[in-house]
């Protein structure tokens, strides 16, 4: 893509922050997960290398798109890894580290923002790019929230995210199922319910973006045992914060069992076991009159058949 030389403010404009629907769906228990962020802060660096290759898939993507950024927001900027890794790349002039636990936001360098990723505080057509990295994936309204940042987005702005997709943990999620349909009788849920990456895209259209692209990996990463997966999963503070999970406390016979039944299921000939995790990236364009335009159907000029270089002729019924 060629670099188009544009004229901006080189400052963020902000607005009283939007109003969450009145009656939303709630899936997160948003202040927990915001109390247990809070508690992890001074650990954080620690468990991030999931984070960690997130951020540098993205700033590769980054690096090759010609255009100049004067104004980026990291949307659920965490500690800040997303952004540390795309200062410094041309075209990215200033970064905004936007993030919902002021804590996290201590090694910010440009601006820093405490708001939450439902409620941003920017005008509209007031942002060149928004990234976001691993955060998504635990907003109650995805809809809701993907149109904020559209309306956010200067005209060609671009929205590059990734968050986390259906299969991730899914090992993890089959065992305590198990677990606690043997012991009690029943299950809560446990491991949040991630978007299939067949719906981002549609997403993307109904929030008004252009030229949306959607693409998923798996990353498999093993563990000694999954004793040492819930460990690192809390050091996080990513366990449980479903609104619909059971309030009794785990008890250790439970956490025992459900380990077991994963090791049976999915363990390695060595003894350690695998934990999946889906990255879906998702890159999408506000509006402009500059981008390329889909022809009008019918309006083709060149057969099929010619450019191929084979004959035309109708299917045997």
């Amino acid at each position: 893509m060629v670099a188009r030389p544009r004229t901006h403010r080189e400052h963020a404009s902000f607005r009283k922050p939007a109003l969450p629907p009145p009656d939303p769906v709630r899936i997160f228990d948003r202040a927990l997960l915001a109390q247990r962020w809070r508690r992890v802060v001074g650990a954080a660096a620690q468990h991030d290398f999931l984070l960690a290759r997130v951020a540098n898939e993205l700033a590769d993507r980054l690096g090759i798109v010609q255009r100049r950024f004067p104004l980026a927001v990291n949307v659920g900027a965490h500690h800040g890894l997303l952004s540390r890794r795309l200062r410094g790349l041309a075209g990215i002039e200033r970064i905004v580290d936007v993030d919902s636990t002021a804590q996290l936001l201590t090694d910010a360098v440009d601006m820093r923002v405490v708001a939450d990723e439902e409620a941003l505080p920017f005008a509209d057509a007031s942002i060149d790019l928004i990234v976001s990295a691993l955060s998504l994936q635990l907003v109650n309204d995805l809809p809701g929230t993907l149109v904020q940042m559209r309306r956010a987005l200067r005209p060609d702005g671009l929205l590059l995210a990734a968050l986390l997709g259906g299969a991730t943990l899914h090992e993890l999620r089959d065992a305590w199922l198990a677990a606690e349909a043997e012991i009690s009788g029943g299950a809560s849920p446990r491991v949040a319910p991630f978007a299939d990456v067949r719906d981002l895209g549609g997403l993307l259209q109904r929030a008004g973006f252009a030229l949306p692209v959607v693409d998923s990996e798996t990353v498999t990463v093993t563990y000694a045992d999954p004793l040492s997966l819930m460990h690192e999963i809390k050091a996080m503070g990513a366990s449980n914060m479903l609104v619909a999970r059971r309030r009794q406390p785990v008890t250790r016979g439970l956490v025992l069992r459900a380990a077991e039944i994963y090791a049976d299921r999915f363990g390695a000939a060595d003894g350690r076991v695998p934990a999946t995790f889906e990255i879906v990236t998702l890159t999408a364009w506000a509006p402009d009159e500059s981008q390329p335009k889909p022809l009008r159907p019918g309006s083709a000029q060149t057969r099929l058949a010619d450019a191929l270089g084979v004959k035309e002729g109708k299917l045997k019924e």
